[in-house]
């Protein structure tokens, strides 16, 4: 079994030629201002408010924290809305549709993306950043890195709150192997191609989303 907690094993030893350029002080400046701003004008209210309204429903945190893999694979805590109900030591399972776990005010969360809001503190620690490929529970990584060759490659840039595949639509459970594969393909194209105007046309596609709602987001 493949190791992510020895994220500089050669595993992760990838192309960054045109990756670590793509990590340059304006995607950073972006990040903060982004980050920076949503977090004085909406998680300082939004918070206290849909912690209220998840405690009110069920037991147990506000705040659901996964580890999950960031750049070079190392393992970072993830944070989310809790959308559950509380388990402790529950082992991992892809959310599905109609998923029981799932609580009505999670299910709002989930449909408006608004469950990825607590993320805005990992951009500004610097684990994430506001646009990059969505970080996997470390599972799915365990379980696709071996099945798809150039999943690893996901790995060079910091993962997103959003990315392009999730802005494109391709989002929740992968039960199949070709729906990783459709997913990972945006993901590299996104790691070589990056540019700061592509960054804001996928926050603008995801906020339409988000206005929409998803049929995905499960």
């Amino acid at each position: 079994m493949i190791n992510l907690l020895q994220p500089e094993s050669s595993y992760f030893v990838v192309d960054t030629v045109a990756t670590e350029r793509s990590y340059s002080t304006a995607k950073r400046a972006f990040d903060i201002i982004i980050s920076l701003t949503v977090a004085i004008l909406v998680l300082s209210w939004l918070l206290p408010l849909l912690g209220l309204l998840i405690r009110l429903e069920s037991k147990g945190p506000i705040i659901f924290v996964q580890l999950r893999s960031g750049r070079r694979g190392r393992p970072f805590p993830c944070l989310k809305f809790r959308t559950m109900r509380y388990q402790k030591d529950a082992s991992f399972k892809q959310a599905t549709q109609y998923d029981p776990r799932v609580t009505r005010v999670g299910r709002i969360l989930r449909k408006t993306n608004l469950d990825e809001v607590p993320q805005i503190l990992n951009v500004l620690i610097g684990h994430m950043s506001i646009v990059g490929p969505r970080p996997h529970p470390i599972p799915l990584d365990v379980q696709y890195l071996p099945l798809i060759p150039e999943y690893r490659q996901r790995f060079a840039v910091k993962p997103g709150i959003t990315g392009l595949a999730q802005a494109k639509g391709l989002r929740g459970q992968t039960s199949e192997l070709h729906q990783m594969r459709h997913r990972i393909r945006y993901d590299v194209w996104y790691t070589r191609y990056w540019s700061l105007p592509l960054d804001f046309k996928i926050c603008w596609w995801t906020f339409v989303r988000m206005i929409r709602g998803d049929k995905k987001a499960w």
